[in-house]
């Protein structure tokens, strides 16, 4: 079974405390769903029309588990603790068997 992939990038960071607050609640929601976060806000070198923002890296054992994470009632919490506080590009996508 293919294994499942957050892809979150930071275009802006417009409330550090919403951001802040999201954090604390994401990070179990994340794992309770059976997330496991690789990589989040460490360096970043882009390439061809690539810019380097902070970046976000998540892992789960299915591309299902992934969307079920997301639309989950713990991870919604968290969602709307973040509200505008960032403008993001968020995805969910399929890794190779």
């Amino acid at each position: 079974m293919a294994k499942g992939y957050w892809v979150s990038v930071y275009r802006t960071i417009a409330d550090p405390e919403r951001l802040a607050a999201y954090n604390k609640l994401a990070g179990p929601a994340v794992r309770a769903a059976g997330g496991r976060t690789l990589a989040r806000g460490g360096r970043v070198v882009a390439h061809d029309a690539g810019i380097a923002e902070r970046t976000v890296l998540v892992e789960f054992d299915s591309f299902e588990q992934a969307v079920a994470a997301r639309a989950s009632e713990a991870y919604q919490e968290a969602l709307a603790a973040l509200a505008d506080g960032v403008e993001r590009d968020f995805r969910i996508v399929e890794g190779l068997d």
